[in-house]
């Protein structure tokens, strides 16, 4: 598309010089095409344009000076006082585009609010609809339009009609701006503002002193990262007291999946600091991220560290974890990874909770049921050390699935980790390929199935219960940046939500597997089905050194590891405890087939007691069970909470200086940094 810019300017330049009408008029118009399709479909390279100064406002000017120089050129036109009124109105025009676009900044900044929420009634900050965000929001694309009567005119000129037909249309171009400007210019008027920061932040305080936060999430990370506050939605629901979710990233506020826990985001520090004044009592950690630490900063609030899935990889004992009260791990694995690592964690603040997000893991129940074996292959991405042990997926991954797709009794299920490719580009381009050959196996075994589909009734079962779980777990709002704050807003959850869900999503699950055929392999990379639904539809795990394999152990199901580290196998299972109690594959594959050997006969399964022991080992014992043990690491967190409050009004030290405080002078040495 810049080539087709850059061609247009030069071709309408030689239009206005020589002049050619036809070729001024074509070359003007491809031009002004071409920018609303940059502007449209191809918003980074727009932006790209925009770091070279060549903004869509220099290039509409460069645009418009190029038409009225061919118009001045043209033979056999008096263009004396003519051009001048055009040229005045086209300077109008101009001054009204940047109007617009102060006004428009004005009204932003007035409906942004300090905090953001989600099912939280916030209906008294009055934050009404937005107005279009070609209006709020897309400058470039309004230039455009807004450019078209008075471009359209200009060519009409320019083809012989009169000078007028230039004057109306760049009268009409200005008429659209002088619209925008009034639009937004009532949207700052007195009565139909909303509630100032300093109001929303006093509502959020009586927000808080009324529903009394005792337990809580913190969670700061990008959209890929997501998922590992996700995983610990319904743990937190299910713990005594009143939970609350606390983000740092106004855009993490609607990517949080379905829940009814209130959400609250506060992206300022000394806004931050307010929750030192309200009652909750401890926090845990699913991961950490650079904001960690100010929050850390409110001591009237304990921290738990439970990171987002445990594995004998390193950064399963960061020794960031010791800025925490605790750590919170699955079983005595971790406890003993962290002694072993030596990295400040004293033992005293490791807690085994288990973990609760397995309870929806079904139990192994012997050979596989059906004709087909359901393999799981789902490699973990590369890291940012450059560990080529990291992940299977560019030594091992294609000859894996080569092995797999081999067998005509193998069903494959292949989810790949989000993040695969985000540093290794290889990693990226196997992932592509492995993908592709499962695409061409499935061609390969329509066309030996053609009659073995389900019926078609499977497939509407599906969209309902598919249109039933978006209704209820839909985060999806309108595309305007504060309009979708206001609707965060003022998002309340249905009485009942969560059960609902809960039920809708197994029914959701079993409607998916039966909609398509026992045969046809899977590309999963949608957050739906998850990775625990992934579990309990295979027979078999092939994975690498990560949490999936530990999870995947409270099915107590076969699995395998990939040895890519370059160590030997006695090596590689001394190194990684996790791998003790399953296969071990070589980079080519070689012991597929025995892997599948023992899936399909229980009776060859070297490994189904060590399953158990460590089990055991990793997850913690099932009685009592873990979400009972997550509870009550939650109450004896907040009851530490408790008496430290308590030992400092004994100690007269409850008036100590404002932690607010402390975050307002942070923030505001960070502003002028």
């Amino acid at each position: 598309m810049p080539t087709v810019l850059a061609v247009s300017f030069a071709g309408q330049a030689v239009g206005a010089l020589l002049p050619s009408v036809p070729l001024l008029v074509a070359c003007a118009a491809v031009g002004l095409t071409a920018d609303y399709s940059l502007h449209r479909w191809q918003q980074s390279t727009a932006a790209t344009l925009g770091k070279l100064h060549a903004t869509v406002f220099a290039r509409q000017v460069v645009r418009d000076l190029l038409l009225v120089t061919g118009l001045i050129r043209i033979e056999d036109q008096d263009y004396e006082t003519k051009y001048l009124v055009i040229i005045c109105g086209l300077l109008l025009f101009y001054g009204l585009h940047f109007a617009c676009q102060a006004f428009a900044i004005l009204v932003r900044r007035s409906r942004t609010m300090p905090v953001v929420t989600r099912n939280i009634d916030a209906s008294p900050l009055r934050l009404s609809p937005a107005l279009p965000a070609l209006v709020m929001q897309r400058s470039g694309q309004r230039l455009l339009l807004f450019s078209l009567p008075s471009t359209a005119g200009l060519l009409a000129t320019a083809t012989g009609g009169s000078a007028w037909c230039a004057a109306a249309g760049i009268a009409l171009s200005a008429a659209f701006a002088v619209v925008t400007v009034g639009m937004l210019v009532l949207r700052l008027l007195p009565g139909r503002r909303p509630r100032t920061g300093d109001q929303a932040l006093e509502w959020f305080e009586e927000w808080l002193a009324e529903y009394q936060p005792t337990v809580g999430m913190y969670f700061s990370g990008g959209t890929s990262s997501v998922y590992q506050a996700n995983m610990w939605l319904e743990p937190l629901a299910k713990l005594e007291g009143r939970p609350l979710i606390v983000l740092r990233e106004r855009f993490m506020v609607k990517q949080i999946a379905s829940t009814d826990i209130p959400i609250v985001c506060l992206p300022k520090v000394a806004d931050l600091m307010r929750l030192e004044q309200s009652t909750l009592k401890m926090l845990i950690h699913p991961s950490n991220s650079g904001k960690t630490s100010q929050v850390l900063r409110i001591p009237s609030i304990k921290h738990a560290f439970v990171n987002h899935g445990e594995s004998d990889k390193l950064s399963s004992c960061n020794p960031y974890a010791k800025a925490y009260d605790e750590v919170w791990v699955a079983g005595p694995a971790a406890r003993q990874r962290y002694a072993l690592a030596d990295v400040g964690i004293d033992d005293k603040d490791v807690v085994e909770v288990g973990r609760p997000q397995l309870d929806a893991i079904a139990p192994h129940t012997g050979a596989p049921a059906g004709p087909y074996t359901t393999v799981l292959y789902a490699p973990t991405w590369e890291g940012w050390d450059g560990n080529p042990g990291n992940t299977s997926i560019i030594e091992a991954g294609e000859n894996i699935v080569r092995a797999l797709l081999a067998d005509p009794k193998v069903r494959l299920l292949y989810k790949p980790h989000p993040l695969t490719g985000s540093v290794v580009p290889r990693a990226g381009a196997a992932n592509v390929r492995i993908q592709e050959m499962i695409r061409a196996a499935n061609a390969l075994r329509t066309a030996e199935h053609p009659d073995e589909r389900p019926a078609p009734s499977a497939a509407t079962e599906l969209a309902l219960r598919t249109a039933e779980l978006e209704r209820l777990t839909t985060t999806s709002f309108r595309t305007g940046a504060d309009d979708v704050e206001r609707m965060l807003l003022q998002t309340v959850p249905e009485p009942g939500r969560a059960a609902a869900v809960a039920a809708a999503t197994t029914a959701w699950e079993a409607a998916h597997w039966a909609s398509f055929p026992a045969w046809e392999h899977r590309i999963i990379v949608e957050s739906r089905p998850n990775v625990y639904a992934c579990f309990n539809a295979a027979d078999v795990l092939i994975s690498d050194v990560s949490s999936v394999i530990s999870d995947y152990l409270a099915s107590e199901k076969p699995y395998a590891v990939t040895n890519t580290s370059g160590l030997s196998e006695q090596d590689f299972r001394d190194t990684f405890p996790t791998v003790r109690a399953g296969a071990v594959l070589t980079p080519d594959a070689s012991g597929v087939p025995a892997l599948l050997e023992s899936v399909r006969h229980p009776e060859k399964d070297p490994y189904a007691e060590a399953r158990t022991e460590l089990k055991l080992h990793l997850l913690g014992p099932s009685d009592p069970p873990s979400v009972v043990r997550f509870d009550d690491a939650a109450r004896a967190l907040c009851a530490t909470a408790d008496a430290r409050q308590a030992g400092m009004v004994v100690r007269g030290l409850s008036a100590i200086p404002s932690q607010r405080d402390a975050g307002a002078a942070l923030e505001s040495e960070r502003v002028k940094g």
